[in-house]
């Protein structure tokens, strides 16, 4: 009993540590940007889901899996931010934990994959996934 409760408590805190040390996040202007650092990244490389525009997500439905590209503008709220294509604008929801090290500013051109919230009267993607595209 004892070597378990030993073997939570470790694992909890090796858990701890590595959440903690994720930072990164939107910056918008007048923000100094966070000291930089290194994070582990992997999974799937194929094929994926086709580009979408923001037109395109009024005509889709709710709980539909979309990939845009744009900016992200500014932040709205605590989770919240506008996103903005060529083809108009989209609130986003990205969870802190979404950002993985990743720095963005408005002027960074992002792809952002995740699934459609559609409510009676608004429309809000719910980011899985963020990544800065390089220029």
């Amino acid at each position: 009993m004892k070597k378990r409760i030993v073997l939570v408590v470790a694992a909890a805190l090796c858990s701890a540590s590595l959440y903690a040390a994720q930072t990164g996040g939107f910056l918008g202007p007048g923000e100094s940007a966070p000291a930089p650092s290194s994070s582990a990244t992997g999974g799937f490389s194929g094929p994926d889901a086709s580009l979408t525009t923001v037109a395109q997500v009024n005509d889709m439905r709710d709980d539909s899996w979309v990939r845009l590209q744009g900016n992200i503008i500014q932040r709205v709220g605590k989770e919240d931010y506008q996103f903005r294509d060529a083809t108009g604008t989209l609130l986003v929801e990205i969870d802190d934990r979404r950002w993985e090290g990743q720095t963005i500013t408005p002027e960074d051109r992002v792809e952002l994959k995740g699934e459609l919230d559609k409510g009676f009267s608004s429309i809000q993607l719910d980011v899985k996934q963020i990544r800065k595209i390089q220029k």
